[in-house]
């Protein structure tokens, strides 16, 4: 299998963390690249230019992250991120992160290409709004410690917190939420995240 990223993207680290999870890592080989160069071998796998882009064994290209994750789940029976018997919960807990981050990153693009001025946009401060009660909802949601086996929707939340963390760090959630903080710290300990931490 081949996989196109970068390592800046959330996205691309979530499906990273899955691989690594699943025990696949061994089994892809990394392709390092700028979507916004409109790389050609990544417009071959993917014609939307976006990463992550995933190309399986026998040659089917697969885009957007939770799908990547969902196919990886199926490919190998170890340490299941989509258990079925806690579907509900997982894939709630999954949408959640997967808002948060785009939210984040859509801030991120938004600034890059537009200036920060766009954050006082109708789309601006509606990304901002919802940053904020995605957060109040986590923060009320993650009691718990994470266990030894991580799901999905663990993931993809802590991969969101991290990306606000590294590209948004005056959002300082960790400050306003010390419990989702703790939580989030426990996470980002564990190998998957140690060995895909945004650069």
């Amino acid at each position: 299998m081949e996989l196109y990223l970068n390592g800046t993207s959330p996205y691309a680290r979530l499906a990273r963390i899955v691989l690594v999870e699943k025990g696949l890592a061994e089994s892809v080989t990394l392709k390092w690249c700028d979507p916004w160069a409109d790389d050609a071998d990544l417009l071959k796998a993917n014609p939307a230019g976006r990463i992550p882009a995933l190309i399986t064994e026998e040659g089917t290209t697969l885009s957007e992250s939770l799908l990547i994750a969902v196919y990886l789940d199926g490919v190998s029976p170890n340490k299941l991120v989509i258990p079925q018997d806690r579907l509900a919960e997982v894939l709630h807990l999954a949408g959640l992160g997967q808002n948060l981050m785009d939210a984040a990153f859509n801030t991120v693009i938004a600034r890059k290409h537009y200036g920060n001025e766009i954050d006082d946009s109708v789309l601006g401060e509606r990304r901002s709004r919802a940053i904020q009660r995605i957060l109040k909802q986590l923060d009320s949601e993650l009691k718990k410690p994470f266990s030894s086996s991580v799901h999905l929707g663990e993931i993809a939340t802590a991969v969101a917190l991290d990306y606000l963390a590294f590209r948004l760090p005056e959002v300082n959630w960790q400050e306003e939420y010390p419990q989702l903080q703790v939580w989030h710290a426990g996470m980002v300990s564990i190998k998957s995240f140690q060995e895909t931490a945004f650069c």
